[in-house]
């Protein structure tokens, strides 16, 4: 009742401090909040010189709402064990017999163990499998030959041949006893349309949606996304790397929408790694605790390799998988090998590949001919210039569209998973990938490579630059939204 009775001439002044005082406040928690200068900058300039615009959309999209939720994240790291520590090994392992005398790599592995904090486990084998035709009947059966559990995160499992061929053998895991979870992303699950997680509630399957939202189906630019891909068998054998389950994978049936891509069969201590990071997830999501042996029994060594479980996302988990890679530029000696279908990287991952040409290692940068997300491609275009004018070698990929994902680094260290090298997997999404001191997966791995470069054709730096204005400046435009492609 007081309100009505204010003088109508004081209501233009209220609500002009009122506003003053909601600009100031969202500046402050800028200031607090935002770590980048540059993005700091760019929010307090809109706030300030567009303070209606600017303060909402910096509250819808500027703030990192999954922190609010980082108590219950870490409450389920409380019960999720640790890796087999038996199995553990330290950078001078690395060094003494994987790298020969070669310190790099030593130097890159004590990094990558301060940064994640996790063990460095030896005894794994690792298998690169090119495409849907080889992982998914690999998968499958595994999937068959299931006896306790088997964790399931994708961020697409569409609703089409495959993804039904997979709901059917999850069905019959779980008609034969086996405990089954499957953890599908909230945008990812409505890339088709029902969801398949319907239809597996309806067999019967546990089946769950990471942070739903009521966003447009396939909404591609929503951040704080589950991009993970994992598949663990009985605690003890692992299915990781960038592979969505879709037709699309599976090229031999020549599919409307055809994809290339890379995932990996892990065998060995290492894959706790991928259950844990499963099994905090679905606490995280559902509110129940994945434990015992029939979800993480005891792994016993069986092969050569040495790897390590990276996860990365914007929580108490960020930043880590960028900062392995800049440790990895800097490590490198020889070779640079890098495969993403996504190529984003903010300033500091430019400067790191530049100097690493100008140091003199060949660094060869792989990227689709065919994108799927022409924005994407257009601004990756636009700063490819530095890169080239440096030494680094730039080629696109024969058709159809690459979603490869990995690097190598002086033919013996391999770091693959489901981040690509945009600012949206590096600081916005939930990954996984895994860092592997291993010459004959890398070994394996580069002759893929090779093939698919000796298949491409070199970006070469005067054809870029002889490009139409109008072309320069598309790709200058879309450029400025790097942040949020």
């Amino acid at each position: 009742m007081f309100l009505w009775g204010v003088d109508q001439r004081i209501w233009p002044y209220l609500l002009t401090m009122v506003g003053l005082a909601i600009t100031l406040a969202t500046a402050v928690h800028i200031l607090l909040q935002k770590k980048d200068t540059r993005s700091a900058t760019g929010w307090l300039g809109l706030v300030w010189f567009s303070p209606l615009f600017g303060v909402g959309l910096y509250w819808l999209l500027g703030v990192n709402r999954i922190k609010r939720r980082a108590k219950t994240r870490y409450a389920s790291r409380e019960i999720v064990p640790l890796p087999d520590e038996s199995s553990a090994v330290s950078a001078s392992y690395v060094e003494e017999c994987i790298c020969k005398g070669e310190s790099g790599l030593a130097m890159l592995c004590r990094l990558t163990e301060k940064v994640t904090r996790q063990p460095l486990m030896r005894g794994n084998t690792i298998v690169p499998l090119v495409n849907g035709d080889q992982a998914y009947p690999l998968m499958l059966a595994q999937i068959k030959k299931a006896k306790h559990s088997i964790s399931l995160c994708s961020y697409i499992f569409a609703n089409d041949r495959w993804g039904n061929t997979f709901r059917e053998a999850l069905h019959e895991a779980r008609k034969s006893g086996v405990e089954v979870r499957v953890l599908v992303d909230g945008v990812g699950a409505r890339y088709s349309l029902p969801p398949i997680t319907w239809r597996l509630r309806k067999d019967g399957i546990p089946a769950a949606c990471f942070m739903q939202t009521l966003l447009p189906w396939r909404f591609r630019y929503l951040n704080l996304r589950n991009h993970r891909k994992l598949l663990v068998i009985d605690g003890k054998t692992g299915f990781t790397g960038g592979m969505n389950i879709q037709d699309g994978n599976v090229l031999d049936q020549q599919p409307r929408s055809p994809i290339q891509d890379i995932h990996f069969h892990i065998k060995g201590p290492v894959v706790a790694a991928l259950q844990k990071i499963f099994a905090e997830d679905w606490a995280f999501t559902t509110g129940e605790k994945l434990c015992g042996e029939a979800w993480f029994p005891h792994i016993a060594q069986g092969g050569a390799g040495v790897a390590r479980g990276i996860a990365d996302g914007p929580d108490e988990d960020f930043d880590k998988i960028h900062m392995v890679i800049l440790g990895a530029l800097a490590s490198a000696r020889k070779t640079i090998q890098i495969a993403t279908p996504y190529f984003l990287p903010e300033s500091g991952l430019v400067t790191g590949l530049r100097i690493a040409a100008l140091r003199g290692v060949d660094v060869q940068i792989l990227l689709p001919s065919e994108p799927n997300l022409r924005m994407v491609k257009w601004a990756s275009d636009a700063g490819l210039d530095e890169l080239l004018d440096a030494g680094c070698k730039v080629y696109k990929s024969a058709a159809p569209f690459d979603h490869s994902k990995m690097m190598i680094v002086d033919q013996a260290w391999v770091l693959m998973g489901s981040a690509n090298w945009d600012t949206r997997s590096l600081a916005l999404n939930f990954e996984f990938n895994v860092e592997c001191y291993d010459r004959e997966l890398a070994s394996s791995l580069q002759q893929i490579f090779d093939r698919k470069v000796s298949a491409a054709k070199q970006v070469l730096l005067d054809e870029l630059m002889s490009r139409n204005l109008a072309s320069k400046m598309r790709n200058k435009l879309f450029r400025l939204f790097l942040p949020y492609l």
